[in-house]
């Protein structure tokens, strides 16, 4: 028992020993680091190293002084040759040069050795600057860096601690462990930041490993802090929408206060910025009309200078849809001589951007096919999806290739396990020309349905359909397997529709979700579940509500009613470009809320508060959408309807998307009209007629055979086709089906009486202005009669089959300018209760004399 104890205590006295000596040696460590600090300042060799303006010199330095070197000496040997790659131009860097120096090896070996001797900054250091001379991630010294970094984790302060963080960011450890931890330490510190390039870098680098709620902190962090500083370098605001990318988020306050950082900074973009901005505007769905110009005059002021692959590619996605005729010529014959030297990463890029300009040049695409043929191995699954769509959209007539591209997806889709790819593989599959399906397809499809999203599945289904439509399927019982798959998805898609618990998880499937199927099949259960789920709309998801309701066309009370009262309450919280997209709803289906004139005032009174902070074509697009509802903020109409206004506008429109040109352009026309006409107390011109002119000349056709048909019928109605007039154009160019006057007597009147020349069935006879002959003055208590034939497009999709805004609009308008207007919907034209020509005879007949 004794020499049991006697056993127990030497124990506790050798493990005493052992601590002091462990104590002692830290003691030591620290005091050598000390005494090496303050040996700093009269140290040569280091005056030395930080002297040289050459990486041999360096490596001379380095050769001869071997055993003289300490951790410091080695930390600023490096950190100088990272130094001076920095210094030279992307392209004339000699990365490989200095990695492959035998005194690069012997530096490395040394800062292996003397790890432990090294301060918290210099080890972070080191490890920055050999990752960013591109050493190996499984080189021993950066392991050897990691582990001792993720040693002291804890008390890296934080530059420290956001540089380590990059560190790992740039070695791809996104889900890392040690990723993970640095989440925990910015969480807890998150309030003792107060510089926005750390926080940049803390933020990109934890993005994948945040929850939502603290994804909001950060932000709101990053808000504040872009407030408050005065000068932002543009690249922590880069880092802050590379962050919003990565965690898939438009966040506009955000993007508005970076986009004003570019802008101020524009002066020190260079191609490679700008390139990546656009790159990340364009992933997160946001525009600036004014940064497209100056990137515009920046890039084309310098456009000889980008006469090598990387940055001519970046030159070509970035000035190309911005560029005029000439530019854009000089751009198109650079890339074809340039063709045979792009990269397969570069060759998606101009495709890409070829799709985007709507370029047909066949040159420039027979080149870029016949470099493909030898990067199709080196692309993966969704690349290989990309890349087939820009061929398909772009009318690329390689057979061959279509036939390669056609062989690696059928291989990706058969040992694919992710139903994403497996979805985005059949949806591409489906628009190769002339493609037979195989079975294999219809099995791979089969088996992924239980897991796939919304979106995922529309995928399916419009390929579906599609080739069910186009009969492409060859193999027996064919037909019956695409309906039961189609039956199966269906099932699935209600499925997921009745289990859908969060509106905000059913809103972020919903963008990506539309064509036929979604329409017939799924649109009425998706609206019923958001009303189901109509407590949760909150001035967050009211946006992306308003979205889906303004794709579905469908006017639902509940949920509009919902909307206006959420919108109203938080007016403040809702920014002035999401206020657009709330009236345009309400607007464009023509819905009247409850209070309705407490919400359009609240909504123009927030948004004529803040006009600065809409671009121009903004400001456009919105004076159409409250005109259609009947309203002109005064001082909206005034800024829009100036000659300094309209300059800055028109150089706009020539960086904007075609398509989104042509919609400002005809919002401008249509806000125009209705100013003209409801508002003359503004005394604004009608200066739109040479341009509707030329809309008109360019849309000419003849009337479709349901209007001929009308037409028909309304000359037995009246006795004569001199009586009535096709496709008349009003005053400010209101297009209108028919028109025919009728006296006091309700005697149609002979357009050949009043000397008036008769347009042929389908002819669009253009006039100058409502002045000219066919505005003669009627006789005394006669009547002008508009008849408009009204298609699907005119109203909502919902069972109430409301007049939508547009229509609504033309009807006023038209009746302001003299018109009795008679609107004849398709549905009661095409019903059963109009199946007879005399019942449709009759029909037109009480319209026409407005009999009850």
């Amino acid at each position: 028992m004794k020499s049991e104890r006697r056993i127990f205590l030497d124990s506790l006295k050798l493990a005493g020993r052992i601590s002091k000596m462990l104590c002692l040696r830290q003691v030591c460590l620290l005091t050598l680091r000390r005494y090496q600090a303050r040996a700093l300042c009269s140290d040569v060799l280091l005056s030395q190293i930080n002297g040289c303006t050459h990486e041999d010199e360096v490596f001379n330095l380095v050769g001869r002084n071997k055993a003289r070197l300490s951790e410091k000496h080695v930390g600023i040997a490096l950190n100088m040759l990272w130094q001076l790659q920095k210094k030279r131009p992307f392209l004339s860097r000699t990365s490989d040069y200095v990695r492959n120096h035998s005194q690069f090896l012997t530096l490395c070996i040394l800062a292996e050795n003397k790890v432990e001797f090294m301060e918290d900054e210099v080890i972070v250091d080191n490890l920055y600057s050999i990752l960013r001379l591109n050493v190996e991630d499984h080189v021993s010294l950066t392991k050897v860096l990691v582990t001792e970094a993720w040693k002291r984790l804890e008390r890296l302060s934080l530059p420290c601690l956001s540089k380590f963080a990059l560190c790992l960011y740039k070695q791809h450890r996104h889900f890392s462990p040690i990723i993970g931890q640095v989440a925990h330490i910015v969480d807890m510190k998150l309030d003792s930041i107060q510089d926005i390039r750390i926080l940049s870098v803390l933020m990109i680098s934890i993005s994948e490993v945040i929850t939502e709620s603290f994804r909001d902190r950060l932000l709101h962090k990053a808000e504040q802090l872009l407030e408050e500083e005065h000068e932002v370098h543009f690249n922590y605001a880069r880092r802050i929408l590379q962050f919003l990318q990565n965690v898939k988020l438009r966040y506009h306050p955000v993007l508005e206060k970076c986009n004003r950082i570019f802008l101020k900074s524009a002066s020190h973009l260079d191609i490679h910025s700008i390139s990546h901005i656009f790159g990340l505007y364009e992933q997160l769905g946001f525009g600036s009309a004014e940064f497209c110009l100056i990137a515009k005059q920046l890039l084309s002021e310098a456009i000889d200078d980008y006469y090598d692959p990387e940055t001519f590619a970046k030159l070509f996605f970035s000035l190309g849809p911005l560029a005029g005729p000439k530019v854009r010529e000089r751009l198109l014959i650079t890339a074809v001589n340039m063709a045979e030297e792009f990269s397969s990463h570069q060759i998606l890029m101009i495709l890409k951007t070829m799709r985007k300009m709507k370029c047909r040049n066949s040159h420039l695409l027979k080149k870029m096919t016949s470099v493909l043929h030898r990067y199709l191995d080196s692309y993966h699954v969704l690349q290989l999806v990309k890349l087939t769509q820009y061929l398909v959209v772009l009318h690329c007539q390689d057979v061959e290739l279509f036939a390669k591209l056609k062989m690696l997806l059928l291989g990706y889709l058969k040992s694919s396990v992710i139903p994403a790819d497996t979805a985005a593989v059949i949806r591409v599959l489906a628009m190769l020309p002339s493609f037979q399906v195989e079975e294999i397809i219809i099995n791979k499809a089969a088996a992924v349905l239980p897991q796939c999203s919304l979106h995922h599945l529309n995928c399916i289904a419009t390929a579906l359909v599609k080739w069910n439509h186009h009969g492409q399927f060859h193999w027996q019982n064919s037909s019956e397997l695409c309906a039961k798959l189609l039956q199966k998805l269906n099932d699935c898609a209600f499925q997921r529709l009745q289990k859908a618990n969060s509106l905000n998880l059913l809103l972020e499937e919903l963008p990506y979700v539309n064509g036929e199927w979604f329409e017939e099949v799924l649109n009425e259960q998706t609206l019923a579940m958001c009303q189901h789920l109509i407590d949760q709309i909150t001035w967050a998801n009211v946006l992306p509500l308003s979205f889906f309701l303004i794709k579905s066309e469908h006017r639902c009370p509940a949920l509009f009613d919902r909307i206006a009262s959420v919108t109203v309450e938080n007016i403040d919280k809702i920014l002035t470009s999401e206020i657009y997209f709330i009236l345009f709803l309400f607007s464009a289906l023509n819905y009247d809320p409850p209070d309705n004139e407490e919400f359009f005032k609240s909504c123009i009174q927030h948004l004529t508060s803040n006009l600065s902070h809409l671009e121009n074509y903004h400001l456009v697009l919105l004076g159409h959408v409250l005109a259609m509802a009947g309203y002109f903020p005064p001082v909206l109409i005034t800024t829009i309807f100036n000659v300094s206004f309209l300059s800055k506008l028109d150089a706009q429109l020539k960086v904007l998307p075609d398509m989104v040109k042509q919609r400002v352009h005809s919002s401008l026309m249509k806000l125009n009209r209705a100013v003209c006409l409801e508002c003359p107390e503004f005394h604004i011109p009608w200066f739109h007629g040479p341009y509707c002119q030329r809309v008109f000349h360019n849309s000419m056709s003849q009337i479709n055979p349901q209007r001929q048909h009308i037409h028909r019928m309304l000359t037995e109605i009246l006795g004569g086709s001199h009586y009535s007039r096709v496709s008349v154009l009003t005053p400010y160019y209101y297009e209108i089906d028919f028109e025919c006057v009728l006296d006091v007597n309700k005697k149609p009147l002979s357009y050949m009486a009043q000397n008036i020349a008769l347009g042929g069935v389908g002819e669009i006879p253009l006039r100058h202005d409502f002045k000219d002959e066919g505005r003669k003055a009627l006789p005394p208590g006669a009547q002008r009669i508009a008849l408009e034939f009204l298609d699907s497009k005119a109203f909502s999709k919902d069972y109430s089959r409301h007049l939508k805004g547009e229509p609504a609009m033309k009807k006023r308008h038209l009746e302001m300018l003299g018109y009795r207007v008679v609107q004849i919907p398709h549905f009661e034209w095409n019903s059963m209760v109009l199946s007879t020509k005399s019942e449709q005879l009759e029909y037109l007949r009480q319209q026409l004399y407005g009999i009850q």
